[in-house]
Parts: structure tokens; sequence; C-alpha cells
């Protein structure tokens, strides 16, 4: 069975992040993708210009109306902007039984912020509790608990635990900020942690990798699979798309990954 996957972020016209990254992940992992947006953004490879925010009431009724009509086997939230669709995206999932998989977007790879710094608490107050796992980078696991980056191992075992006493399932810490030639991820649940290693690979072009990683995730869930699976599935696709994303030209600055890697071929 193909899963229904829903994202529920932001749109991104250049195609890299956001709403157009995730369905492009969602459907190379073999799931089926549909969309709650979150806002608009004006954005290409080079920085955020713009950002409208979708109204609280249209995003609850867009969620709504998926629920009334098609079954969910997994849900990935990205960017949420403000504490009002942070709430209303809360009450719109109660009571689904999904895996919920929390990407806290809170600023861009230029350093836009994405997130409304007031809403930081409605983020760890009404969606932590609701998520199967969590998945932020190391500025964005600071931003969470109002720490200081974490900068090696240690630290990420210590504020991966401290995200999850605030109350999701799991939390993946992904390690990509850390200095050196490794980029590892932790995976911590209640029965402990799990690393992912990874190498670094010398490329610009990490243009929507956490949203991809994200919605890769959320879609391997879908399927079935365990958490570790999931995965470790999720951070096979993601290095590759990664690796491949050499096979595109888009843009001048940090260019996406390559999310259908597995269906094209160089001269076709």
């Amino acid at each position: 069975m193909i899963p229904n996957i829903l994202t529920i972020a932001g749109s991104d016209p250049s195609g890299g992040a956001g709403i157009q990254a995730d369905l492009k992940a969602i459907s190379a992992n073999g799931g089926y993708g549909m969309a709650a947006i979150t806002a608009l953004t004006a954005q290409n490879t080079q920085g955020v210009r713009a950002v409208a925010l979708t109204d609280p009431g249209m995003v609850t009724a867009q969620i709504a109306a998926i629920r009334d009509d098609i079954r969910i086997d997994a849900v990935k939230i990205g960017m949420l902007g403000n504490a009002k669709i942070i709430a209303a995206v809360a009450d719109a999932l109660a009571g689904l039984a999904a895996p919920v998989v929390l990407d806290p977007v809170m600023v861009a790879k230029g350093g836009d912020r994405l997130l409304a710094a007031d809403a930081v608490s409605a983020l760890r107050d009404r969606l932590l509790p609701l998520a199967s796992v969590i998945t932020p980078n190391l500025p964005e696991a600071a931003d969470l608990l109002d720490a200081e980056v974490a900068t090696d191992r240690a630290a990420m075992a210590a504020q991966a635990a401290a995200l999850l006493a605030l109350g999701p399932d799991a939390v993946l810490l992904k390690g990509g900020h850390l200095a050196g030639g490794d980029s590892p991820d932790l995976l911590l649940t209640p029965d402990g942690p799990r690393w992912f290693d990874g190498q670094r690979l010398a490329t610009r072009n990490t243009h929507g990798t956490g949203c991809t990683l994200s919605s890769a995730l959320a879609t391997q869930l879908g399927h079935g699979l365990t958490l570790p699976s999931a995965m470790a599935h999720a951070k096979t696709y993601i290095a590759t798309a990664i690796a491949r994303s050499g096979d595109l030209t888009v843009g001048s600055g940090h260019g996406p990954v390559h999310h259908f890697h597995e269906f094209h071929r160089k001269g076709c």
C-alpha cells in the first residue's frame, strides 16, 4: 500500500525547500504527498525576500478537508511562522493516529528568521508533545532550549536529552553544523541513543536538506518502518541526494539537493 503523507509547511517557489521539497521527497520515497500551506515565500537559492503567512483559519480548513476524506499515514510539519498557526495546527491534528515528524523550522539557511521569536514557547508547549520525533539542527535545538549551540557530540547528547524531556517521543538532533569532516546525527529515544554517522560533502547545494530529510523520514514511518530503520533509509536518501546535487544547475547560491536522483540519469 502506498502511504498518504501530509506535509504542513511553507511554500518555496524556487523548489528547493518547503512544500515543494517535501512533495518531491515523499514521492521519491514511495509515498503519496498532500500539503497544507502555512506561508507563501518569495525566495531563491540566495535567500528569502518576503513572507506572507496563511490565515490560521485557512490552515485549519486545509487540514480538516484532508482529514475528512483521506487516510493520513504520517505527517511532516515544517515552517509555521507564528503562535496562532502553531495553535491551529495542534488543534487540527488532535486525535490523529499517525506518526508526526516535526521539523522546527526557525531560521532559513541565509539567516532570515522564519518563526517569530515569541512563538518558540508555543512550539515547545503545543507541538513538541504531539510529535513522534522532532528533527532540529543544532541552532534550532539551541533556540528551543535557550542555550548555546552545541559544538561537540557530548553537548549534542545533553541537548537531545533536554529536548526529549520536553515531551516528544524521540529526538533526531542533526549534527551538520559541527566543525570537521563528519556530519553525525543523533537519534535519542527512551530506549537510548543511536548515532548515524556520515561524511560531510564539499558542496554548497544544501538548500532544503532539513525539509527533505524530515519528509523522507515521515514517509518511511508511513510505510510502517520502525523509527531507527526509517532513519537509516532517510539518512541514505539525503546523503545521496546531496552527493548527486551537482547533476542539477539551479541558481547561484545554495542550490537544492537532487530529490529524484534514483530516477534521473545525466544526459536524459
